[in-house]
């Protein structure tokens, strides 16, 4: 997915297409103005364009997904890319492991290629090992650096409309996992990811938000009042992005109630188990 950074997307786009594997590659501009699409107009012939009349957040790779001919769907941001062998690494792990549903990279940050601090954290997962599974059980991943079965992806209906942006892999490994697929952290796929210096304006709030929604969507109703409970006090000591969260979790609040699907005992228990490790 890209939005307004042509430069970035067409070193990503360079990237994709020179690896040995050859992947096709879909580009989701995301309402960008007209030098995105300037910048890929001579584009090799395995990538595709696709370009919504609006901007889609996280569900432009909902998109790309459904347009997808693979078995096998591994993501990028415009910023981030895979290594060489990483993605046929990826496909032979899938083939073997057929409950298999995500995979989750470990990432190298920036041209000195330092850990992403997210590494450790996913290769500390208390969760057991299964022995159906490569790598170590997760129930979470960065977009960014993720490879997902096609079929899994959409039948649990990838990322969630109600979220759009912002800390959405939390609640799609959660519906992965509820469904019966696996969800492995696996360290010897790599993907490299170089932010630009600052980031993306406004994600905090946004990040509040969807943390405080996931948990209404999925788990159980004290556990949703308590995460709500927190942004409200955050809120009323004038944490960065709490005011603004806070409201736009209460303007999504009955649609996130109207689409509540409580977790299985199994998966929440794995929840409870990583929020104890924390």
């Amino acid at each position: 997915m890209t939005r307004d950074r042509p430069a970035d997307v067409l070193r990503t786009v360079d990237a994709l297409t020179a690896l040995p594997e050859r992947p096709p590659v879909i580009v989701v501009d995301n309402s960008s103005d007209d030098s995105t699409l300037e910048a890929l107009r001579h584009r090799p012939p395995a990538v595709r364009v696709l370009k919504p009349d609006r901007n889609t957040g996280a569900l432009g790779r909902n998109l790309a997904v459904r347009r997808a001919e693979t078995p096998y769907v591994a993501f990028s941001d415009d910023d981030s890319w895979w290594t060489e062998g990483a993605l046929r690494h990826a496909a032979d792990l899938f083939d073997r492991h057929p409950r298999l549903g995500l995979l989750a990279a470990r990432t190298l940050v920036g041209p000195d290629r330092s850990e992403d601090p997210f590494n450790a954290v996913l290769a500390t997962s208390p969760l057991p090992q299964e022995p159906d599974l490569p790598g170590r059980p997760v129930l979470g991943f960065l977009a960014c650096a993720c490879v997902v079965r096609r079929d899994a992806y959409l039948r649990v209906g990838g990322y969630h409309p109600l979220l759009f942006f912002g800390g959405e892999e939390t609640l799609l490994a959660y519906d992965l996992a509820a469904d019966g697929w696996g969800v492995s952290y696996e360290p010897t796929l790599t993907a490299r990811h170089h932010p630009a210096h600052g980031g993306r304006d406004g994600r905090s709030p946004l990040l509040r938000r969807n943390e405080v929604l996931t948990f209404w969507l999925r788990r159980p109703l004290p556990a949703a009042l308590r995460a709500t409970a927190r942004l409200t006090a955050a809120a009323a000591t004038g944490a960065p992005g709490a005011r603004r969260a806070l409201h736009e979790t209460a303007v999504r609040l009955p649609a996130a109630l109207a689409r509540r699907r409580p977790l299985p005992p199994h998966v929440e228990g794995a929840i409870r188990l990583l929020e104890r490790g924390r």
